[in-house]
Protein backbone atom coordinates (compact mmCIF):
# COMPACT_ATOMS: atom_id res chain seq x y z
CA UNK A 1 0.00 0.00 0.00
CA UNK A 2 1.51 3.40 -0.98
CA UNK A 3 2.38 5.64 1.97
CA UNK A 4 0.47 8.88 2.57
CA UNK A 5 1.79 11.89 0.68
CA UNK A 6 1.98 14.87 3.02
CA UNK A 7 1.37 17.35 0.18
CA UNK A 8 -2.12 15.98 -0.46
CA UNK A 9 -4.98 18.01 1.00
CA UNK A 10 -7.94 16.34 2.69
CA UNK A 11 -10.10 16.92 -0.34
CA UNK A 12 -11.32 14.48 -2.95
CA UNK A 13 -12.56 15.00 -6.47
CA UNK A 14 -15.48 12.72 -7.36
CA UNK A 15 -16.35 12.51 -11.04
CA UNK A 16 -19.99 11.63 -11.64
CA UNK A 17 -23.08 11.86 -9.43
CA UNK A 18 -24.65 8.54 -10.30
CA UNK A 19 -25.25 5.79 -7.78
CA UNK A 20 -21.56 5.17 -7.08
CA UNK A 21 -20.48 8.82 -7.15
CA UNK A 22 -23.32 10.03 -4.93
CA UNK A 23 -22.63 7.27 -2.42
CA UNK A 24 -18.88 7.95 -2.45
CA UNK A 25 -19.35 11.71 -1.99
CA UNK A 26 -21.73 11.13 0.94
CA UNK A 27 -19.41 8.68 2.69
CA UNK A 28 -16.39 10.97 2.35
CA UNK A 29 -18.31 14.09 3.42
CA UNK A 30 -19.67 12.46 6.59
CA UNK A 31 -16.05 11.80 7.58
CA UNK A 32 -15.18 15.47 7.32
CA UNK A 33 -13.46 15.20 3.95
CA UNK A 34 -14.22 17.99 1.51
CA UNK A 35 -15.62 16.75 -1.79
CA UNK A 36 -15.80 18.40 -5.18
CA UNK A 37 -18.51 16.45 -6.97
CA UNK A 38 -18.47 16.94 -10.73
CA UNK A 39 -21.64 16.21 -12.68
CA UNK A 40 -22.26 17.27 -16.26
CA UNK A 41 -26.04 17.04 -16.01
CA UNK A 42 -27.39 20.54 -16.22
CA UNK A 43 -24.80 21.28 -18.90
CA UNK A 44 -25.40 18.27 -21.10
CA UNK A 45 -26.73 14.77 -20.58
CA UNK A 46 -26.89 11.46 -22.41
CA UNK A 47 -30.14 10.66 -24.23
CA UNK A 48 -30.76 7.77 -21.82
CA UNK A 49 -31.24 10.25 -18.93
CA UNK A 50 -34.48 12.18 -18.43
CA UNK A 51 -33.71 14.54 -15.51
CA UNK A 52 -30.82 16.50 -14.01
CA UNK A 53 -31.15 14.75 -10.64
CA UNK A 54 -28.40 12.54 -9.23
CA UNK A 55 -28.40 8.71 -9.15
CA UNK A 56 -31.03 8.48 -11.88
CA UNK A 57 -32.20 4.93 -12.57
CA UNK A 58 -32.24 4.19 -16.29
CA UNK A 59 -32.96 0.52 -17.00
CA UNK A 60 -35.37 -0.49 -14.25
CA UNK A 61 -36.72 0.75 -10.95
CA UNK A 62 -35.94 -2.55 -9.24
CA UNK A 63 -32.97 -3.11 -6.95
CA UNK A 64 -33.78 -6.82 -7.12
CA UNK A 65 -34.36 -9.21 -4.22
CA UNK A 66 -34.58 -7.93 -0.66
CA UNK A 67 -34.28 -11.45 0.78
CA UNK A 68 -31.24 -11.40 3.04
CA UNK A 69 -30.40 -15.00 2.06
CA UNK A 70 -30.08 -13.86 -1.55
CA UNK A 71 -26.68 -12.49 -2.60
CA UNK A 72 -27.91 -9.04 -3.57
CA UNK A 73 -30.21 -8.99 -0.52
CA UNK A 74 -27.19 -9.58 1.68
CA UNK A 75 -25.27 -6.87 -0.15
CA UNK A 76 -28.08 -4.41 0.60
CA UNK A 77 -28.00 -5.30 4.29
CA UNK A 78 -24.22 -4.82 4.38
CA UNK A 79 -24.75 -1.38 2.86
CA UNK A 80 -27.46 -0.49 5.36
CA UNK A 81 -25.05 -1.45 8.15
CA UNK A 82 -22.55 1.03 6.69
CA UNK A 83 -25.14 3.85 6.51
CA UNK A 84 -25.58 3.79 2.74
CA UNK A 85 -27.23 6.87 1.25
CA UNK A 86 -28.51 4.81 -1.68
CA UNK A 87 -30.18 2.25 0.57
CA UNK A 88 -31.72 4.99 2.70
CA UNK A 89 -33.18 6.57 -0.45
CA UNK A 90 -34.46 3.20 -1.66
CA UNK A 91 -36.10 2.31 1.63
CA UNK A 92 -37.82 5.71 1.84
CA UNK A 93 -39.10 5.52 -1.75
CA UNK A 94 -40.11 1.86 -1.89
CA UNK A 95 -43.02 0.69 -4.04
CA UNK A 96 -44.71 -2.71 -3.84
CA UNK A 97 -42.84 -5.42 -5.75
CA UNK A 98 -43.26 -8.64 -3.80
CA UNK A 99 -39.95 -9.76 -2.31
CA UNK A 100 -38.01 -7.34 -4.50
CA UNK A 101 -36.98 -3.81 -3.55
CA UNK A 102 -38.38 -1.49 -6.20
CA UNK A 103 -38.53 2.29 -5.92
CA UNK A 104 -40.32 5.34 -7.20
CA UNK A 105 -37.42 6.39 -9.41
CA UNK A 106 -38.29 10.11 -9.37
CA UNK A 107 -38.59 10.31 -5.58
CA UNK A 108 -35.47 8.16 -5.18
CA UNK A 109 -33.28 10.50 -7.26
CA UNK A 110 -34.73 13.68 -5.75
CA UNK A 111 -34.03 12.42 -2.23
CA UNK A 112 -30.38 11.72 -3.06
CA UNK A 113 -29.96 15.04 -4.88
CA UNK A 114 -31.30 17.02 -1.93
CA UNK A 115 -29.05 15.23 0.57
CA UNK A 116 -25.97 15.82 -1.59
CA UNK A 117 -26.71 19.44 -2.48
CA UNK A 118 -27.38 20.37 1.15
CA UNK A 119 -24.22 18.77 2.54
CA UNK A 120 -21.76 21.53 3.58
CA UNK A 121 -18.76 19.30 2.83
CA UNK A 122 -19.82 18.71 -0.78
CA UNK A 123 -19.38 21.27 -3.53
CA UNK A 124 -21.41 20.30 -6.59
CA UNK A 125 -19.81 21.48 -9.82
CA UNK A 126 -22.03 21.19 -12.88
CA UNK A 127 -19.53 20.80 -15.67
CA UNK A 128 -17.87 18.17 -17.82
CA UNK A 129 -14.50 16.87 -16.67
CA UNK A 130 -11.92 16.72 -19.44
CA UNK A 131 -8.77 15.86 -17.52
CA UNK A 132 -7.69 13.68 -14.61
CA UNK A 133 -4.81 14.87 -12.44
CA UNK A 134 -3.09 11.75 -11.13
CA UNK A 135 -1.65 13.78 -8.23
CA UNK A 136 -5.14 14.67 -6.95
CA UNK A 137 -7.14 12.14 -4.89
CA UNK A 138 -9.97 11.26 -7.25
CA UNK A 139 -12.79 8.76 -7.48
CA UNK A 140 -13.85 8.19 -11.07
CA UNK A 141 -17.52 7.24 -11.00
CA UNK A 142 -18.35 8.56 -14.43
CA UNK A 143 -20.81 5.77 -15.11
CA UNK A 144 -21.18 3.24 -17.91
CA UNK A 145 -22.32 5.93 -20.38
CA UNK A 146 -19.04 7.80 -20.11
CA UNK A 147 -17.96 9.26 -23.44
CA UNK A 148 -16.13 12.16 -25.05
CA UNK A 149 -12.90 13.66 -23.77
CA UNK A 150 -13.20 12.05 -20.32
CA UNK A 151 -13.58 8.61 -21.88
CA UNK A 152 -10.42 9.17 -23.89
CA UNK A 153 -8.55 10.28 -20.76
CA UNK A 154 -9.62 7.15 -18.87
CA UNK A 155 -8.55 5.14 -21.87
CA UNK A 156 -5.10 6.73 -21.65
CA UNK A 157 -4.82 5.73 -17.98
CA UNK A 158 -6.01 2.17 -18.62
CA UNK A 159 -4.45 1.61 -22.03
CA UNK A 160 -5.71 -1.27 -24.11
CA UNK A 161 -7.64 -2.69 -21.14
CA UNK A 162 -10.54 -0.27 -21.68
CA UNK A 163 -13.62 -2.24 -22.76
CA UNK A 164 -17.35 -1.89 -23.40
CA UNK A 165 -20.57 -3.79 -23.90
CA UNK A 166 -24.06 -2.87 -25.09
CA UNK A 167 -26.97 -2.52 -22.69
CA UNK A 168 -30.70 -1.98 -23.18
CA UNK A 169 -33.67 -0.70 -21.13
CA UNK A 170 -37.34 -1.69 -20.89
CA UNK A 171 -40.39 0.35 -21.94
CA UNK A 172 -42.68 1.94 -19.36
CA UNK A 173 -46.46 1.94 -19.94
CA UNK A 174 -49.45 3.63 -18.30
CA UNK A 175 -51.56 1.52 -15.98
CA UNK A 176 -54.79 2.88 -17.45
CA UNK A 177 -53.88 1.46 -20.87
CA UNK A 178 -53.68 -2.12 -19.52
CA UNK A 179 -56.67 -4.33 -20.29
CA UNK A 180 -57.56 -5.97 -16.98
CA UNK A 181 -60.08 -8.25 -18.62
CA UNK A 182 -56.96 -10.20 -19.63
CA UNK A 183 -54.47 -9.21 -16.92
CA UNK A 184 -54.34 -10.15 -13.23
CA UNK A 185 -52.28 -9.37 -10.13
CA UNK A 186 -49.99 -12.08 -8.79
CA UNK A 187 -46.42 -12.58 -7.54
CA UNK A 188 -44.79 -15.93 -8.21
CA UNK A 189 -45.87 -18.74 -5.86
CA UNK A 190 -47.96 -16.43 -3.61
CA UNK A 191 -51.12 -18.52 -3.98
CA UNK A 192 -53.12 -16.80 -1.25
CA UNK A 193 -52.20 -13.22 -2.11
CA UNK A 194 -53.08 -11.02 -5.09
CA UNK A 195 -49.40 -10.07 -5.51
CA UNK A 196 -47.69 -6.90 -6.66
CA UNK A 197 -47.09 -7.70 -10.34
CA UNK A 198 -49.57 -7.27 -13.17
CA UNK A 199 -49.46 -10.43 -15.26
CA UNK A 200 -50.36 -10.49 -18.96
CA UNK A 201 -50.94 -14.11 -20.08
CA UNK A 202 -50.67 -15.53 -23.60
CA UNK A 203 -51.96 -18.79 -25.05
CA UNK A 204 -49.68 -20.97 -27.14
CA UNK A 205 -51.19 -19.58 -30.34
CA UNK A 206 -50.80 -15.97 -29.14
CA UNK A 207 -47.20 -16.59 -28.12
CA UNK A 208 -46.35 -18.13 -31.51
CA UNK A 209 -47.63 -15.03 -33.31
CA UNK A 210 -45.80 -12.77 -30.87
CA UNK A 211 -42.53 -14.69 -31.17
CA UNK A 212 -42.60 -14.64 -34.96
CA UNK A 213 -43.20 -10.89 -35.09
CA UNK A 214 -40.49 -10.15 -32.51
CA UNK A 215 -37.89 -12.19 -34.41
CA UNK A 216 -38.63 -10.26 -37.60
CA UNK A 217 -39.04 -6.83 -36.01
CA UNK A 218 -36.80 -3.96 -37.06
CA UNK A 219 -33.99 -2.90 -34.72
CA UNK A 220 -32.51 0.55 -34.24
CA UNK A 221 -29.17 0.87 -36.00
CA UNK A 222 -26.30 0.89 -33.53
CA UNK A 223 -22.76 1.88 -34.43
CA UNK A 224 -20.24 -0.97 -34.37
CA UNK A 225 -23.01 -3.55 -34.63
CA UNK A 226 -20.53 -6.14 -35.80
CA UNK A 227 -18.81 -5.92 -32.42
CA UNK A 228 -21.89 -5.94 -30.17
CA UNK A 229 -21.30 -7.52 -26.77
CA UNK A 230 -24.35 -7.95 -24.52
CA UNK A 231 -24.33 -8.43 -20.77
CA UNK A 232 -26.44 -11.59 -20.31
CA UNK A 233 -28.43 -10.06 -17.45
CA UNK A 234 -29.63 -7.25 -19.72
CA UNK A 235 -30.14 -9.10 -23.00
CA UNK A 236 -32.68 -7.39 -25.33
CA UNK A 237 -35.81 -9.52 -25.47
CA UNK A 238 -35.70 -9.66 -29.26
CA UNK A 239 -32.18 -11.14 -29.07
CA UNK A 240 -33.47 -13.77 -26.65
CA UNK A 241 -36.28 -14.58 -29.09
CA UNK A 242 -33.77 -15.01 -31.92
CA UNK A 243 -31.85 -17.56 -29.86
CA UNK A 244 -34.76 -19.98 -30.00
CA UNK A 245 -38.51 -20.49 -29.67
CA UNK A 246 -38.32 -21.43 -25.97
CA UNK A 247 -35.74 -18.89 -24.80
CA UNK A 248 -38.30 -16.27 -23.74
CA UNK A 249 -40.34 -19.00 -22.02
CA UNK A 250 -37.38 -19.71 -19.75
CA UNK A 251 -36.67 -15.98 -19.37
CA UNK A 252 -38.95 -12.96 -18.92
CA UNK A 253 -42.07 -14.80 -20.19
CA UNK A 254 -41.71 -17.79 -17.87
CA UNK A 255 -45.19 -18.82 -16.61
CA UNK A 256 -44.02 -20.87 -13.63
CA UNK A 257 -45.76 -19.93 -10.37
CA UNK A 258 -48.21 -17.61 -12.14
CA UNK A 259 -51.30 -19.81 -12.40
CA UNK A 260 -54.59 -17.92 -12.25
CA UNK A 261 -57.99 -19.39 -11.42
CA UNK A 262 -56.45 -22.84 -11.68
CA UNK A 263 -55.08 -22.23 -15.17
CA UNK A 264 -51.41 -22.11 -16.06
CA UNK A 265 -50.80 -19.77 -19.02
CA UNK A 266 -48.44 -20.79 -21.81
CA UNK A 267 -46.46 -17.55 -21.44
CA UNK A 268 -46.69 -14.47 -19.20
CA UNK A 269 -45.42 -10.91 -19.45
CA UNK A 270 -45.03 -9.27 -16.04
CA UNK A 271 -45.37 -5.56 -15.28
CA UNK A 272 -43.87 -3.96 -12.17
CA UNK A 273 -44.99 -0.71 -10.55
CA UNK A 274 -42.68 2.16 -11.43
CA UNK A 275 -43.98 4.99 -9.21
CA UNK A 276 -45.62 5.44 -5.81
CA UNK A 277 -48.89 6.86 -7.18
CA UNK A 278 -49.38 3.64 -9.16
CA UNK A 279 -49.84 5.09 -12.64
CA UNK A 280 -46.78 3.71 -14.45
CA UNK A 281 -45.50 0.15 -14.93
CA UNK A 282 -42.35 -1.17 -16.57
CA UNK A 283 -42.31 -4.37 -18.59
CA UNK A 284 -40.08 -6.72 -16.60
CA UNK A 285 -37.15 -8.16 -18.55
CA UNK A 286 -38.19 -6.52 -21.82
CA UNK A 287 -35.16 -4.32 -22.36
CA UNK A 288 -34.95 -3.68 -26.08
CA UNK A 289 -33.45 -1.81 -28.98
CA UNK A 290 -36.29 -2.29 -31.43
CA UNK A 291 -37.39 0.86 -33.25
CA UNK A 292 -40.08 2.80 -31.40
CA UNK A 293 -42.88 1.93 -33.90
CA UNK A 294 -41.89 -1.75 -33.70
CA UNK A 295 -41.96 -1.71 -29.91
CA UNK A 296 -45.50 -0.37 -30.03
CA UNK A 297 -46.54 -2.88 -32.69
CA UNK A 298 -45.16 -6.11 -31.22
CA UNK A 299 -46.01 -5.33 -27.58
CA UNK A 300 -49.59 -4.59 -28.66
CA UNK A 301 -49.81 -8.26 -29.71
CA UNK A 302 -49.94 -9.15 -26.01
CA UNK A 303 -53.71 -9.30 -25.31
CA UNK A 304 -53.61 -7.27 -22.09
CA UNK A 305 -51.46 -4.64 -23.82
CA UNK A 306 -53.45 -4.32 -27.02
CA UNK A 307 -54.18 -0.65 -26.19
CA UNK A 308 -50.91 0.08 -24.43
CA UNK A 309 -49.60 3.61 -24.04
CA UNK A 310 -45.81 3.76 -23.86
CA UNK A 311 -44.47 6.77 -21.93
CA UNK A 312 -40.83 5.75 -22.21
CA UNK A 313 -39.60 3.52 -24.99
CA UNK A 314 -36.81 1.03 -24.54
CA UNK A 315 -33.50 2.25 -25.92
CA UNK A 316 -30.06 0.84 -26.59
CA UNK A 317 -26.87 2.38 -25.22
CA UNK A 318 -23.22 1.48 -24.91
CA UNK A 319 -21.96 0.78 -21.41
CA UNK A 320 -18.26 1.33 -20.82
CA UNK A 321 -16.12 -0.46 -18.27
CA UNK A 322 -12.45 -1.16 -17.67
CA UNK A 323 -10.70 -4.51 -17.55
CA UNK A 324 -10.16 -3.95 -13.85
CA UNK A 325 -8.04 -7.06 -13.00
CA UNK A 326 -5.25 -5.43 -15.00
CA UNK A 327 -5.89 -1.93 -13.66
CA UNK A 328 -7.30 -1.98 -10.09
CA UNK A 329 -6.48 -3.55 -6.73
CA UNK A 330 -9.12 -4.88 -4.34
CA UNK A 331 -9.87 -1.39 -2.98
CA UNK A 332 -10.96 -0.04 -6.40
CA UNK A 333 -7.64 1.81 -6.48
CA UNK A 334 -5.61 2.09 -9.67
CA UNK A 335 -2.39 0.09 -9.37
CA UNK A 336 -0.36 2.49 -11.51
CA UNK A 337 -1.93 5.69 -10.15
CA UNK A 338 -2.68 5.18 -6.42
CA UNK A 339 -4.42 8.54 -5.99
CA UNK A 340 -7.10 7.42 -8.44
CA UNK A 341 -9.95 5.12 -7.45
CA UNK A 342 -12.61 3.84 -9.88
CA UNK A 343 -16.17 2.98 -8.80
CA UNK A 344 -19.51 2.07 -10.32
CA UNK A 345 -20.22 0.00 -13.41
CA UNK A 346 -17.17 1.42 -15.16
CA UNK A 347 -15.10 -0.53 -12.60
CA UNK A 348 -16.53 -3.83 -13.82
CA UNK A 349 -19.30 -4.46 -11.29
CA UNK A 350 -22.78 -5.01 -12.71
CA UNK A 351 -26.09 -3.73 -11.34
CA UNK A 352 -27.53 -0.77 -9.45
CA UNK A 353 -26.81 -2.12 -5.97
CA UNK A 354 -23.36 -3.37 -6.91
CA UNK A 355 -22.46 0.02 -8.38
CA UNK A 356 -23.57 1.87 -5.26
CA UNK A 357 -21.70 -0.64 -3.07
CA UNK A 358 -18.48 -0.08 -5.02
CA UNK A 359 -18.86 3.67 -4.49
CA UNK A 360 -19.35 3.13 -0.78
CA UNK A 361 -16.39 0.79 -0.34
CA UNK A 362 -14.03 2.82 -2.54
CA UNK A 363 -14.83 5.90 -0.45
CA UNK A 364 -14.09 4.08 2.81
CA UNK A 365 -10.77 2.93 1.36
CA UNK A 366 -10.00 6.42 0.03
CA UNK A 367 -10.71 7.94 3.45
CA UNK A 368 -8.21 5.56 5.05
CA UNK A 369 -5.70 6.18 2.27
CA UNK A 370 -5.84 9.92 2.93
CA UNK A 371 -5.20 9.17 6.59
CA UNK A 372 -1.97 7.42 5.75
CA UNK A 373 -2.76 3.72 5.41
CA UNK A 374 -5.66 1.43 4.55
CA UNK A 375 -5.66 -0.64 7.74
CA UNK A 376 -9.13 -2.12 7.46
CA UNK A 377 -10.57 -4.02 4.51
CA UNK A 378 -13.50 -6.36 3.99
CA UNK A 379 -12.72 -9.98 3.20
CA UNK A 380 -14.23 -12.29 0.59
CA UNK A 381 -16.48 -13.57 3.36
CA UNK A 382 -18.59 -10.44 2.81
CA UNK A 383 -20.41 -9.69 -0.41
CA UNK A 384 -18.88 -6.26 -0.69
CA UNK A 385 -15.38 -7.61 -0.16
CA UNK A 386 -15.98 -10.53 -2.51
CA UNK A 387 -17.02 -8.14 -5.28
CA UNK A 388 -13.92 -6.00 -4.82
CA UNK A 389 -11.73 -9.08 -4.96
CA UNK A 390 -13.52 -10.51 -8.00
CA UNK A 391 -13.07 -7.42 -10.19
CA UNK A 392 -9.40 -7.18 -9.21
CA UNK A 393 -8.46 -10.86 -9.45
CA UNK A 394 -5.17 -10.86 -11.44
CA UNK A 395 -5.80 -14.41 -12.65
CA UNK A 396 -8.73 -13.16 -14.76
CA UNK A 397 -7.51 -12.35 -18.25
CA UNK A 398 -10.56 -10.45 -19.40
CA UNK A 399 -13.26 -9.35 -16.98
CA UNK A 400 -16.91 -10.25 -17.51
CA UNK A 401 -19.20 -7.93 -15.48
CA UNK A 402 -21.06 -9.91 -12.85
CA UNK A 403 -23.88 -9.30 -10.38
CA UNK A 404 -23.42 -10.11 -6.69
CA UNK A 405 -23.49 -13.88 -6.20
CA UNK A 406 -22.36 -16.45 -3.67
CA UNK A 407 -20.08 -18.06 -6.26
CA UNK A 408 -17.42 -15.42 -5.59
CA UNK A 409 -17.77 -15.79 -1.82
CA UNK A 410 -15.08 -17.36 0.36
CA UNK A 411 -16.06 -19.26 3.49
CA UNK A 412 -14.83 -21.98 5.83
CA UNK A 413 -18.32 -23.46 6.10
CA UNK A 414 -18.38 -27.26 6.10
CA UNK A 415 -21.89 -28.03 7.37
CA UNK A 416 -25.02 -29.25 5.55
CA UNK A 417 -25.90 -27.59 2.26
CA UNK A 418 -29.22 -26.23 3.47
CA UNK A 419 -27.50 -24.17 6.16
CA UNK A 420 -24.81 -22.64 3.96
CA UNK A 421 -26.47 -19.34 3.04
CA UNK A 422 -27.59 -18.65 6.60
CA UNK A 423 -23.98 -19.15 7.69
CA UNK A 424 -22.74 -16.83 4.95
CA UNK A 425 -25.18 -14.13 6.02
CA UNK A 426 -24.48 -14.40 9.73
CA UNK A 427 -20.69 -14.27 9.40
CA UNK A 428 -20.77 -11.59 6.71
CA UNK A 429 -22.88 -9.20 8.79
CA UNK A 430 -20.73 -9.85 11.87
CA UNK A 431 -17.64 -8.84 9.89
CA UNK A 432 -19.31 -5.78 8.36
CA UNK A 433 -20.53 -4.59 11.76
CA UNK A 434 -17.02 -4.94 13.19
CA UNK A 435 -15.58 -3.15 10.15
CA UNK A 436 -18.12 -0.36 10.57
CA UNK A 437 -16.98 0.27 14.14
CA UNK A 438 -13.41 0.70 12.88
CA UNK A 439 -14.07 3.03 9.95
CA UNK A 440 -17.18 4.88 11.15
CA UNK A 441 -17.21 8.40 12.54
Amino acid sequence: MPSYRKDLKMEVKVIGAGLAGSEAAYQLAKRGIKVKLYEQKGIRRHDAFKTDDFAELICSNSLRSDDINNAVGLLKEEMRTLDSLIMSAADKNRVEAGSSLAVDRVGFSKYITEIIENNPNIEVIRESVEDIDTNTPTIIAAGPLCDGVLSKKINELCGKDYLYFYDAISPIVTKESIDFSSAYYKSRYEDDKPGDYINCPLTKEEFEVFHKEVVNAKKIDVHDMDSEVYFEGCMPFEEMARRGYKTLLFGPMKPVGLEHNGVKPFAVVQLRKDNVIDTLYNIVGFQTHLTFPEQKRVLSLIPALKNLEIVRYGVMHRNTYINSPKVLNNMYQMIKYPNIFVAGQISGVEGYVESAASGLYSALCMAQYLGGEVKHQLSRSTMMGAMANYISNPSIDKLVPMNANFGIFESDYSGPKNGKKEYYVSHSLQEVKAYNEKVNV
